[in-house]
């Protein structure tokens, strides 16, 4: 999986000053060199979050947020699916949440399409104010 380049500089420092060195070093390490355990780590991923003016985050909110933002970009089910290492379109899909700014974006480029298909037909043809063959008229339903 390819990582954002805006968050390399924050994961080398991370890396830098919380992990263990090389390849194989764990990314996060406690105070006396362990691997946290569940409860330690939550006790530290509370802590950092406090420190960072950050209330109610939870640390697999971070995957969620990540994927989310990934499927806002328009990447498809299936490359979201390869992202996360998902199976299944289903899980993918729940990242793929219906959002206003998406949404005005699919809108404009549903008008750009309607724009650019008017233009082409209105080359060299005058515009005739008629009505369509298969127009029914008024209809009671």
């Amino acid at each position: 999986m390819s990582i954002p380049t805006a968050i390399v500089p924050d994961i080398r420092e991370h890396l830098k000053r919380y992990a263990e060195p090389g390849a194989d070093g764990r990314v996060f390490i406690g105070a006396k060199g362990a691997t946290p355990r569940r409860n330690h780590f939550n006790r530290l991923w509370r802590t950092a979050c406090t420190l960072a003016g950050i209330k109610g985050l939870h640390f697999h909110d971070l995957r969620h947020t990540g994927n989310t933002l990934a499927a806002s970009t328009g990447a498809s089910t299936r490359e979201l699916m390869a992202r996360m290492g998902h199976s299944t379109a289903r899980a993918a899909l729940i990242y793929q949440h219906a959002s206003a700014e998406r949404d005005r974006l699919i809108a404009d480029a549903v008008s750009g399409l309607v724009d650019k298909g008017r233009k082409k037909r209105g080359k060299g043809k005058k515009k005739k104010d008629r009505k369509p063959k298969e127009h029914a008229g008024d209809t009671t339903d």
